[in-house]
């Protein structure tokens, strides 16, 4: 029986082992962030567009708005990977963020801030446009996994450069 019994403990110490030797390899992320009560790693592509498609959005206002929405970003809590500008008309951001912080948020965050601003700081914009707004009231969603991250860093990169070229 003491045989037995010693045997089945090294087997299941050898599984113990192959399990975590497993979970190192694996599942570990160094993307991971470790908050107070959770690890996460919670990423949204986010995009949403001037409205009217009015190309107002130059050189010297995209500048100024990508500044902003770092700003944004740093005081409401959560972290602007990627922000690029497309054909002037509209905004691409890759954002992360705690799971406690809603995506909707998010997007109300960006585009009502950063639309005053952008008045406050370029009044002429305000003549292109109807009736005191500049981006159009909807937007584009997604959520990233990790494994497409680069994929959509790439994409929103792109879009500084005319859309896509494929």
């Amino acid at each position: 029986m003491p045989l037995v019994l010693c045997v089945w403990l090294i087997f299941l110490l050898i599984m113990v082992f192959i399990a975590y030797l497993c979970y190192t390899i694996y599942m570990r992320k160094d993307n991971l962030i470790r908050g107070r009560t959770c690890v996460y790693n919670v990423n949204y592509h986010i995009v949403w567009s001037v409205k009217y498609r009015r190309k107002v959005l130059t050189a010297e206002v995209e500048a100024y708005l990508k500044n902003v929405i770092q700003d944004i970003a740093q005081e409401k809590g959560f972290e602007i990977a990627e922000c690029e500008v497309g054909e002037n008309d509209h905004v691409h951001v890759f954002v992360s963020a705690h799971p406690k912080i809603a995506p909707s948020y998010i997007a109300k965050m960006l585009k009502g801030i950063s639309g005053r601003r952008l008045f406050l700081k370029y009044p002429e914009i305000t003549k292109k446009l109807w009736k005191g707004h500049l981006w159009n009231p909807s937007y584009y969603l997604e959520t990233i996994g990790s494994i497409s991250e680069e994929a959509i860093k790439v994409y929103i990169e792109r879009q500084s450069k005319g859309g896509d070229t494929e």
